[in-house]
């Protein structure tokens, strides 16, 4: 999941602005329905969306099964440390043929059976072992406890990836719907135009060229609004998606997200912040603590291990006639040659650390490469935003002022056509430019971690 440049569907600008969005894929681009538990009013809020997403998303339903089974996995590791203890209650009825096993006894005068039986005997009996000294197990428990750690980080990592998924996909949304809403405002003064160059054909002010230029304008900006809000629909569908909501684009959103600085911080103050916050980058180094765990339990493979073990039981006839007997056994395990297990297993461990070393190092570099393009796209989306604001004011005047020379006659529908679509561009640009700007710093709010938490701060919402 990462930030993408990609055209806008049905429209064409002045000037390449950045036009980015956010590219999702795998679980999390899907959701369990969110409406049962928290019902649906059909107004989304930025706050409501991510509380959806976080709780329904996907990805952060996987992550955190994942965390849960690594923390058992924890428990079951740490068993072999443990006393096991069990019990056992038992009764025998048993009938032996002394004969079947050989025993023959022939003694003058005396008749010996060779049957024995039928007899009974109960048994209560509890056994116990108890490992004493076992390096490898010892070892195995610390690096599945590594691991479990390393699974909460990722559990953290995928809030913050539910976050930019969520909040991107909103500002998507909001953008699809400002270019709607200003492909409307054109097609409105197209509409002006054309029926202005009507009636001054009809007074022979104006040729039938004039108009039909004019209405091919009109019928433009009918096919732009078209193709326009069938995007719309499906970015709405698409955040329904994230957000356990019903998969259609019937709902309204309320927030809106008007042009404002980012927070001034350094990128260095940015890099020691990410460093110190980022779960992925946690997550990576509890994956080589594992791995190093991991290699010192191949090598504990070779050193001896103590183990303690006994029963004690009550057997008898009968539980009023029984009495007790017990055994303990101590077993020390001496590893001499184990066929080259324990070598294959040593190399095994080596290589996974150094995979988890070198994750660990490119996941340091992907976090500042990612950070400087963060702020390389603030500054460029912000000087894009003052530019495309001037274009407007210029673009709206020279309209202004083609329409009133048409009217005067002093110039045909060409020069206001052209007014037109600069105006046009104008506003798209101004569109792009600010959401480009607001996905920085949604960026930005993932870039540092703890999105969530970054959202307040970089993005402050407005009723629409």
């Amino acid at each position: 999941m990462g930030a993408a440049e990609q055209p806008v569907p049905g429209t064409t600008t002045s000037v390449n602005t950045l036009n980015p969005s956010v590219a999702i894929s795998g679980p999390y681009s899907g959701s369990v329905r969110s409406t049962t538990a928290i019902p649906f009013s059909g107004r989304l809020s930025l706050e409501d969306a991510l509380k959806r997403g976080l709780a329904y998303n996907l990805g952060a339903v996987g992550s955190a099964q994942s965390a849960r089974q690594n923390s058992a996995q924890v428990r079951a590791a740490r068993s072999a440390l443990l006393p096991n203890i069990n019990g056992s209650l038992s009764e025998t009825v048993e009938q032996t043929d002394l004969a079947a096993f050989g025993l023959r006894f022939s003694v003058p005068g005396f008749h010996i059976a060779t049957v024995v039986g039928p007899y009974n005997y109960f048994a209560l009996q509890a056994n116990l072992s108890q490992s004493v000294a076992n390096l490898t197990a010892i070892d195995n428990y610390r690096a599945a406890k590594a691991t479990a750690r390393s699974s909460q980080y990722s559990l953290e990592d995928a809030r913050d990836l539910v976050t930019l998924a969520v909040g991107g996909a909103y500002l998507q949304v909001l953008a699809a719907q400002a270019r709607v809403d200003s492909t409307q405002a054109q097609l409105d003064t197209a509409n002006a135009v054309f029926h202005q160059s009507s009636e001054q054909h009809q007074e022979g002010v104006l040729g039938r060229l004039n108009v039909d230029q004019s209405q091919l304008q009109t019928l433009a900006q009918q096919q732009q609004i078209i193709t326009l809000r069938n995007d719309l629909a499906k970015q709405k569908i698409n955040l329904a998606r994230l957000t356990g909501l019903p998969p259609n684009p019937d709902y309204q959103l309320t927030d809106s997200f008007p042009f404002s600085p980012a927070p001034v911080q350094s990128l260095d103050d940015a890099l020691m912040r990410a460093g110190q916050q980022r779960a992925d980058l946690k997550a990576a180094r509890s994956q080589v603590e594992a791995a190093a765990k991991s290699l010192a339990a191949a090598r504990a493979e070779r050193v001896p291990s103590a183990s303690v073990s006994g029963y004690y039981e009550a057997i008898g006839t009968n539980p009023a006639d029984s009495h007790g007997a017990f055994s303990v056994t101590g077993t020390l395990n001496i590893p001499i040659w184990q066929g080259g297990k324990t070598e294959a297993d040593i190399a095994q461990a080596q290589a996974v650390l150094a995979q988890r070393q070198a994750e660990l190092d490119d996941t340091r570099g992907q976090i500042e490469a990612e950070l400087r393009e963060v702020y390389l796209d603030l500054e460029a989306a912000a000087g894009q935003v003052e530019v495309a604001r001037k274009n407007i004011q210029v673009a709206e005047e020279t309209l202004e002022m083609t329409r009133a020379r048409m009217q005067a006659g002093v110039i045909n529908t060409v020069e206001v056509v052209q007014a037109q679509q600069t105006v046009s561009n104008a506003n798209l640009d101004l569109i792009n430019s600010v959401f480009a700007h607001n996905l920085a710093k949604l960026s930005l709010a993932r870039e540092l971690g703890h999105a969530t938490e970054q959202l307040s701060v970089l993005l402050k919402p407005q009723a629409r």
